[in-house]
């Protein structure tokens, strides 16, 4: 409702939800949200008199029970376009991607929920290049890299259409992949430098980016992948093409999160907690690593992760807790590096456990 009530506050806002389900979140983007008008649909026309029932009242309201193939061609055919467009549904939602986006005004919103979770995080490579285009390998960052291959469709999408794209949140709880996009009229300069490949060793743990602009060969990594074959040259699990842009507008989240200051009820305290996360993370540079992986790596644990940020960033390097999964670290410093340090500070509180 924030997202909603943040348009709100640009001008009209007329928001389209193409599965409404028994349309709680409708009814709260009129009443929370500001909408001037609001169209809630649902394919399973059974729902359709509760719909109106629980939406009776609110303004500008129209209800429908079309699938939403039908309901976003019906739109395009009549051109009608939406400040908030509403895409949450079961599975993943690339089929509607091209009709879903025409019904986007520019400087629109589309907000797209997928709740395939096996295809994205590599558990099912061949669903991943069917419904994404995109290879998916297992890796570390498994949420975030689900979110980066739904941007990197939503972006292609868009940019076939002669458009442009703009980030503005992403984020999961494991389960369903939720991403919000400005729609532009045009692309902005480098944009398409935010699509590339992300590569992870699962010999050490080294992970490495390329934009696809700058595409070249991808170099094998020595590192030593067992005990039995030391520097064995290991090939890279590559993942994309996918977003590896930033994943959060800080500047939007602060915005939302005053509004929910002035919205009784509208954000609790995960809800904030989770603002506050996420604007603490822009999501650049787009390679994460759980500390998990980096107590397997030494010979102790890993140090708590904001001391391992703070030192990180106090050598001249970016590093940032991920916003996206917990107990994870975003850093541009080499694994190397990053293992090094987190040993130096690991070691006097191993000394002093003993």
């Amino acid at each position: 409702m924030l997202l909603a009530a943040s348009l709100a506050a640009r001008g009209p806002l007329r928001v389209l939800d193409a599965m409404a389900g028994c349309g709680i979140r409708a009814l709260r983007y009129g009443l929370e949200g500001g909408a001037e008008a609001v169209w809630a649909n649902d394919a399973d026309p059974d729902r359709l008199p509760l719909l109106e029932r629980n939406l009776a009242g609110l303004k500008g309201l129209r209800c429908s029970a079309r699938t939403a193939q039908h309901l976003l061609a019906e739109c395009l055919q009549r051109q009608e376009r939406f400040e908030l467009v509403d895409l949450d549904g079961f599975g993943c939602p690339t089929a509607l991607l091209p009709l879903a986006l025409e019904a986007v005004a520019f400087d629109g919103v589309l907000y797209l929920a997928s709740t395939d979770g096996r295809s994205p995080t590599g558990h099912d490579r061949p669903a991943a290049i069917r419904l994404l285009g995109a290879a998916a390998r297992a890796h570390p960052a498994s949420w975030e890299l689900a979110l980066r291959l739904q941007l990197g469709t939503v972006a292609r999408a868009v940019w076939a259409m002669g458009r442009g794209v703009e980030l503005l949140f992403s984020f999961s709880e494991g389960r369903t992949f939720r991403t919000a996009v400005r729609l532009r009229r045009r692309a902005g300069c480098g944009e398409e430098q935010q699509l590339g490949l992300l590569a992870h060793c699962h010999g050490c743990g080294a992970q490495e980016v390329q934009p696809l602009l700058r595409l070249r060969q991808w170099l094998p990594c020595l590192c030593p992948a067992s005990q039995a074959q030391p520097r064995v040259a290991q090939p890279l699990a590559i993942s994309g093409p996918l977003w590896i842009g930033p994943l959060q507008d800080p500047a939007l989240l602060a915005a939302m999160a005053s509004l929910g200051d002035t919205l009784p009820g509208s954000l609790g305290a995960a809800g904030a907690r989770l603002l506050g996360q996420l604007a603490a993370d822009p999501g650049v540079p787009p390679v994460c690593w759980p500390t998990a992986e980096i107590a397997r790596r030494l010979s102790c644990g890993p140090p708590p992760l904001a001391a391992l940020v703070a030192a990180l960033q106090a050598e001249g390097w970016v590093a940032l807790a991920s916003g996206v999964m917990p107990a994870q670290l975003r850093s541009d410093a080499p694994w190397s590096v990053i293992l090094q340090i987190a040993q130096r500070l690991a070691a006097p509180a191993a000394g002093a456990a003993k």
